[in-house]
């Protein structure tokens, strides 16, 4: 199965690599070009980027691109309820991997506070995100084999909130069917507000998933309210 078997939805752009390097290169390049242009016209840009193992090749690429990093600000889609030195950290996975070589100078708004609540946490890190330029300039997504995507799980108490259009939310507490359990996610508004939305998935049954989310609601498989222009979807197998 290649990605050019999956009846994407018109406008949706496609990439597909023979391996995981390549495509980490080239996500690195296209996201670092569209930086460049922001800054140019802006004087600045933000990048909001998801967590866990996968997207490991893409920040240590996109660390070395050369631009002027410090005109750039960094997010996270969501992050674990843990401390930054905890192993599951997301903020602590981008400053070994991403705030590293020429990106060293980029300004990281992380989502981790301390806090007594995972509830209290969601709204210091909805504060602290008022600082992020919006809309959003780049987006990057990562997908679970359940179709879940920042911390948008399916089942998650408060996720019909989380994908309303319409809520004044930045982040809201999310819970996750494995541990660690407790999560913050940005909200589909937030993150859908991005100029440039980027979906970087590998392997067989991630994009059977995919094209599964293609038919279904987005309270079933979260991603599903992502797959729609403006997209552009880098795989390989």
């Amino acid at each position: 199965m290649a990605i050019s078997d999956v009846q994407l939805p018109a406008d949706v752009e496609s990439h597909e690599f023979s391996h995981a390097r390549q495509m980490a290169q080239a996500l690195a390049e296209r996201v670092a070009r569209a930086l460049e242009v922001a800054i140019t016209e802006q004087g600045g840009a933000s990048l909001v980027v998801s967590g866990g193992r996968s997207p490991i090749a893409f920040f240590e690429a996109l660390s070395t691109c050369e631009l002027d990093w410090s005109r750039v600000q960094i997010s996270l889609a969501d992050e674990r309820w843990v401390d930054v030195s905890d192993p599951d950290s997301n903020e602590g996975l981008l400053r070994r991997h991403l705030l590293q070589n020429a990106a060293a100078d980029a300004q990281l708004i992380g989502l981790s506070v301390p806090a007594e609540s995972l509830e209290q946490a969601a709204r210091l890190a909805s504060q602290k995100l008022a600082s992020l330029g919006q809309p959003i300039d780049v987006l990057v997504l990562g997908m679970g084999g359940d179709g879940h995507t920042a911390s948008l799980f399916p089942g998650s108490p408060l996720l019909a909130q989380g994908l309303d259009p319409d809520t004044s939310e930045r982040c809201l507490p999310m819970l996750a069917p494995v541990k660690p359990q407790q999560r913050i996610s940005m909200t589909y508004p937030l993150l859908a507000s991005a100029r440039l939305q980027l979906l970087a998935i590998q392997g067989a049954d991630k994009l059977k998933t995919m094209e599964q989310a293609l038919s279904v609601e987005p309270m079933q498989m979260p991603i599903r309210a992502f797959l729609h222009s403006p997209l552009e979807i880098y795989w390989c197998p």
